[in-house]
């Protein structure tokens, strides 16, 4: 058994984004197959540069905040209660387009291999 809480998690870079800071709930050995469960933050105007992942599909839940989501060039509408899920090969981005803090809980999924 792990139990973590939010309030106690140092706040990490994203790898591919180093403005944006995340607290990662789980990694790596703790579920079979789930590269991370985290929670990242987006400050107004902030976004997370395109990128794709090939072997993962991530899946992304909006607790606060608004925005939106480009796959693959198509953008979609990020409000409180949607979930996203982009499969692996599709190209991505997260934009913060509202005047406060957007935050996502997300997590990955290993495929293939």
């Amino acid at each position: 058994m792990k139990i973590v809480s939010l309030a106690n998690l140092p706040e990490r870079q994203v790898s591919h984004d180093p403005e944006i800071k995340k607290k990662v709930m789980l990694e790596g050995d703790d579920l079979p197959h789930v590269t991370n469960f985290s929670q990242a933050t987006f400050g107004p105007g902030q976004s997370a540069s395109p990128h794709a992942h090939a072997d993962m599909v991530e899946v992304f839940f909006v607790e606060t905040g608004a925005g939106t989501i480009r796959v693959d060039g198509e953008s979609h509408p990020l409000e409180v209660g949607t979930c996203v899920a982009v499969s692996p090969g599709e190209v991505h981005e997260i934009l913060n387009t509202g005047s406060a803090e957007l935050v996502l809980t997300y997590f990955g999924v290993e495929v293939g291999g």
